[in-house]
């Protein structure tokens, strides 16, 4: 790391002002030269701790960057992660406004749910497999608290991955569901589809992904556990989106999962 403690919790202060006032901030990486991946990951772990003493708790995670278009985008060669917290879930079919996020768009994800615990390092995709109990649609709400998404690795590392909300639709066991690399995905907005994709967009498979994020976790002495969720990528590109619009998405197999913005 090449940031002062002094520094870091600026950056921690600086995210959580631009998260409570709803007001973008220019880039953590101009505004403190030098800031290093390993920063960020700190910045963000400082921020979540301060939101669960607030009184929240962790049900996941979530797997970013997990797209080669993604990946040259950001001149990044591996994804990035970021926490699931109990005040980012949203009922599916129901509402969620607007004005809660800066500039917020929308993922269409397989969402795993895990019955045993996976721990790293060298957990594998048979591995993630064998602990998944369940899988769901999903919505994955991104939303950038850096003006413009003009966002390094390490801006968004430092903002939670961009995390801010999940909408999850109804859970196929596992044994039930196909290989799900083969599931396809139809996003539509306000009844129109936008993007199409698949689950290979994933790191080839959406396992593959989830076994990434159990091993990266191990460095920082955490697991993924029973229970939680973890959502593993985008299948398809990711639109913005605006209040006044329903957003679906419709998997092969497992069904649709919506959310209308208000």
């Amino acid at each position: 790391m090449t940031l002062t403690g002094p520094q870091r919790e600026e950056a921690c202060r600086l995210l959580r002002e631009a998260e409570r006032r709803v007001a973008p901030i220019d880039p953590l990486s101009d505004l403190l030269p030098g800031l290093e991946v390993a920063d960020a990951y700190a910045v963000q772990q400082g921020n979540i701790a301060r939101r669960l003493s607030a009184g929240a708790t962790v049900v996941g995670h979530k797997v970013g960057l997990t797209a080669a278009a993604m990946q040259q985008l950001l001149g990044v060669d591996e994804p990035d992660f970021g926490h699931l917290l109990d005040d980012m879930v949203h009922r599916d079919g129901g509402t969620v406004p607007a004005a809660r996020y800066c500039q917020p768009r929308i993922e269409p994800e397989i969402c795993f749910r895990l019955a045993r615990p996976l721990r790293g390092p060298d957990v594998t995709v048979e591995d993630v497999l064998e602990a998944t109990e369940a899988v769901a649609p999903a919505l994955e709400i991104v939303d950038s608290r850096i003006r413009d998404w003009k966002i390094t690795l390490a801006d968004t590392v430092a903002d939670n991955a961009s995390a801010a909300g999940l909408v999850c639709g109804p859970w196929t066991p596992l044994a039930d569901a196909p290989d799900l690399a083969t599931i396809t995905a139809e996003l539509l907005v306000d009844g129109e589809i936008v993007a199409t994709g698949s689950g290979k967009e994933v790191l080839g498979h959406p396992a593959a992904a989830v076994a990434w994020l159990a091993n990266t976790l191990a460095a920082f002495g955490t697991a993924l556990e029973p229970g939680h969720v973890v959502l593993p990528g985008t299948m398809t590109t990711a639109p913005f989106v605006s209040a006044g619009q329903r957003i679906e998405a419709r998997f092969s197999a497992l069904g649709p999962v919506s959310v209308t913005f208000v």
